[in-house]
């Protein structure tokens, strides 16, 4: 796409803001879709993006679906500073570049300032979050674009085309409780023929009070249970407590947490994915195509006072040298809890 087509659709963009269908009293719905791309390979990145209003505010304060996974593997939401293709859409895989037919520019989703907002995978459903919670974007924040990336695990037939995506709700109301996300990330190799943690682990180093309300769980077809937790510590000993634990290969929406006790500077989070290779006859990498894995935990909060995290994610390399058994922060493990659904 040329870059005149993406400045026309940002001005389209600019003015249509304002014009969305009404959801509510004060909430207003906007649908941030694919332009009816064609996704021509299997393991299909794809991004598209929307400038925001530059002189005002809104709060992102629910999310509605408007996918399949027959059709879609997984979809996520990213706020940026600035965007890296300012095309109406690009390749926006993890693949290497040797791989790259040059049929779309390719670029990652965001060129700087890059915050998980929403993801959603397996016909996970509508999400609306607490009472004065929002994500504010716009105006007096890092997030200028919205980028909503979506991958298609099968290339489309000749012709066809998609318009999956999400619609918006928003509001320009002063919501009181910022939301945020924090991601956890595990890499490394899955031995075959075992059962596999894949650990990571974390401290929050900021001065903020966490206030968490949902949990996400992720990973492709070896994840069997994805746990996450709060960990404190006192006179030496850790104390592990349960923010979510579930089946990823259920609908991978955000649930509510277990615990919504708030984290403080100096708390860790934890999260582990017990991952099941023992049909598998060789190494499985971590990586973006179905034939890969990921463990993702992503922990959707809120902070009553200041801004959200100013590091939104952490990731540990995992798998086959780095567990919470061998970090030497992290004592009184709950082994068997965090590796079973029951």
């Amino acid at each position: 796409m040329s870059s005149s087509h993406m400045f026309g659709l940002l001005i389209f963009l600019f003015f249509s803001i304002f014009a969305e269908v009404t959801w509510g009293s004060d909430l207003k719905k906007y649908p941030l879709l694919m332009p009816n791309v064609h996704p021509y390979r299997d393991d299909f990145y794809v991004c598209t993006p929307i400038k925001i209003v530059p002189d005002k505010s809104f709060y992102i304060v629910g999310f509605e679906p408007n996918a399949s996974m027959n059709v879609v593997h997984h979809m996520l939401l990213f706020g940026c500073s600035t965007l890296a293709s300012y095309d109406a859409y690009w390749n926006c895989g993890e693949m290497a570049d040797s791989e790259w037919d040059g049929r779309l520019q390719k670029a990652t989703p965001c060129a700087q300032g890059s915050h998980v907002i929403y993801a959603w995978a397996r016909n996970a459903k509508p999400l609306k979050l607490p009472d004065d919670v929002g994500f504010l974007v716009g105006k007096g924040t890092p997030i200028k674009y919205l980028v909503m990336q979506i991958h298609y695990t099968k290339k489309f037939p000749e012709g066809q085309t998609d318009n999956s995506g999400l619609f918006l709700l928003y509001t320009q109301r002063e919501q009181s409780k910022l939301a945020a996300v924090l991601l956890l990330a595990v890499g490394g190799r899955i031995p075959p023929h075992n059962i596999t943690h894949m650990d990571v682990e974390c401290r929050i180093k900021e001065n903020k009070v966490l206030h968490p309300f949902a949990y996400r769980t992720h990973t492709h077809s070896l994840g069997r249970v994805v746990s996450g937790y709060r960990v404190t510590r006192d006179n030496k000993i850790d104390h592990w407590h349960l923010l979510g634990k579930r089946d990823p290969l259920t609908p991978q929406m955000f649930y509510r947490v277990f615990d919504e006790t708030p984290i403080r500077q100096g708390d860790k989070i934890a999260a582990r994915c017990t991952m099941d290779s023992t049909e598998r006859e060789e190494y499985t990498e971590v990586g973006p195509t179905n034939k890969d894995e990921m463990c993702n935990f992503y922990l959707m909060y809120y902070v009553e006072e200041g801004n959200p995290l100013e590091t939104p994610s952490c990731y540990d390399m995992g798998p086959p040298n780095q567990f919470w058994q061998n970090n030497d922060e992290l004592n009184n493990i709950p082994d068997k809890e965090a590796s079973s659904l029951y």
